[in-house]
């Protein structure tokens, strides 16, 4: 990268952010491939070239626009003698900006979660000293970061009690409680604690980890990189789910499965499992919206959960840290001790998983009969802690990877906000009992 006198940029929302020439460079190497190029080198020399010409046209105070900069790139590479990329790259500025009127046409269709939640969220963030990266590495700098983990602990757990309240005035119909949620959103957590919530009620439920049924790993079929797609909800025997979840309703006793992830394979004898007539079936899964999974069972008989990672934090950027890349830190952590997945290959997989949560879980989040936040305004200098070590390796290898452009990026992007972030050294003020611990080890409970 060359140096230069572009700081900051106009977002199309008017909004202004730092200048970032990685995005350049992704953008001409995205359009370099659909022609058949797989050099990096080259579109970064590109990218190179487009700054020069943005420094030669914009002053520190006369910030570019995101349709400006892109003006540029196809100007820079027509006049280098790059027409058919300059054309590839046009399409591909043509076919993000229909995508994004597609999105924006739809928003009251797809964005499920109320806004009024995410300005809670956001406030509640203000109001403690934590809506910032610079004000989180203040508050792990100061020593005041313990009484952080407290506060945010203390909200979460008034939010499950507000959860179990709201259920409990439908409990005479509810025979099923589902807890959805794409990965790492805290789903495990959150239905162990509602379950403890709602005993003290003295109803008794009894957890059906989905998990247990995902079918044989061998017989999931392989990419061109020898990963495997279980993200799907086919990943799911849903017809063995669903013979089970009628029997149980009526009474019968069930043969449950069980899973190891470790060797990718269910277990051939499973363990006798019943529901008595006074208790209710509570289920634990990444698809829990999707119909199929629970047809056999009548849609007055289920309370449906949603939680996701609301984080309501600003990067050094001016931008919110992406709700999906916190996940995907959560998951790089408890991947790498409890799933023998090395952080390199989460990343590398991720793509699976999100086509997997646009595809299954967002369509029907307006269906759910109530919405939780499961991130914790804390946890990013907790991810600095243990996975900062392993980011130069990530992008070492994505970036001699010209097809994992996507992992590219998303390594990148993860990679500038943990170096934003102080790394918190004493993790032993986050209680054995936080939703943190699900990721990081060291909960007293057994996921």
């Amino acid at each position: 990268m060359i140096e230069n006198g572009i700081t900051h940029i106009i977002k199309r929302n008017g909004q202004i952010v730092q200048f970032d020439q990685d995005r350049i460079t992704n953008a001409i190497f995205r359009a370099y491939l659909s022609i058949g190029g797989e050099d990096m080198e080259f579109a970064k020399k590109m990218s190179d070239k487009v700054v020069v010409v943005l420094n030669q046209t914009y002053s520190e105070e006369d910030y570019p626009s995101v349709e400006e900069i892109q003006d540029v790139v196809v100007d820079v590479l027509d006049k280098e003698g790059f027409h058919k990329l300059a054309v590839s790259y046009q399409e591909y500025r043509d076919e993000r900006a229909r995508l994004r009127e597609e999105r924006e046409s739809q928003i009251v269709v797809n964005d499920k979660v109320p806004y009024k939640i995410l300005w809670e969220v956001y406030t509640w963030n203000v109001d403690q000293g934590c809506d910032t990266i610079d004000k989180l590495n203040k508050r792990v700098k100061d020593g005041t970061f313990p009484e952080l983990v407290e506060e945010a602990e203390k909200k979460y757990h008034y939010d499950i009690d507000n959860l179990a309240e709201r259920i409990l005035r439908r409990i005479k119909d509810v025979r099923m409680i589902m807890v959805a949620g794409p990965s790492s959103s805290g789903k495990t957590t959150t239905t162990i604690k509602l379950g403890e919530r709602l005993k003290k009620h003295g109803i008794d439920l009894v957890l059906i980890g989905l998990d247990n049924y995902f079918k044989d790993l061998e017989s999931h079929p392989k990419d061109e990189y020898g990963d495997y797609d279980f993200e799907r909800p086919e990943a799911l025997d849903i017809p063995l789910i669903n013979e089970h979840l009628s029997d149980l309703l009526k009474g019968k006793t069930i043969q449950m499965p069980v899973y190891n992830f470790k060797i990718g394979k269910r277990k051939q004898k499973g363990v006798k499992f019943y529901v008595k007539p006074n208790q209710i079936i509570l289920i634990d899964s990444l698809h829990g919206l999707y119909k199929p999974i629970t047809a056999s069972v009548l849609e007055d008989y289920k309370f449906k959960l949603y939680i996701e990672a609301l984080c309501q934090i600003k990067s050094p950027t001016g931008e919110f840290v992406r709700w999906a890349d916190l996940r995907m830190l959560r998951r790089m952590v408890r991947d790498s001790w409890c799933r023998k997945y090395s952080p390199l290959q989460t990343v590398g997989h991720w793509h699976y998983v999100r086509r997997s949560e646009m595809k299954y879980i967002i369509p029907y989040i307006a269906q759910v009969d109530h919405i939780i936040n499961g991130s914790l305004p804390y946890e990013l200098p907790v991810h600095k802690k243990y996975l900062f070590k392993y980011m130069d390796e990530i992008l070492h290898t994505f970036e001699n990877q010209p097809k994992r452009i996507d992992a590219l990026i998303r390594a990148q992007r993860v990679h500038k906000l943990l170096s934003a972030t102080e790394a918190l050294k004493d993790d032993s003020c986050i209680p054995q009992n936080s939703l943190m611990r699900e990721f990081i080890g060291g909960s007293v409970y057994k996921y």
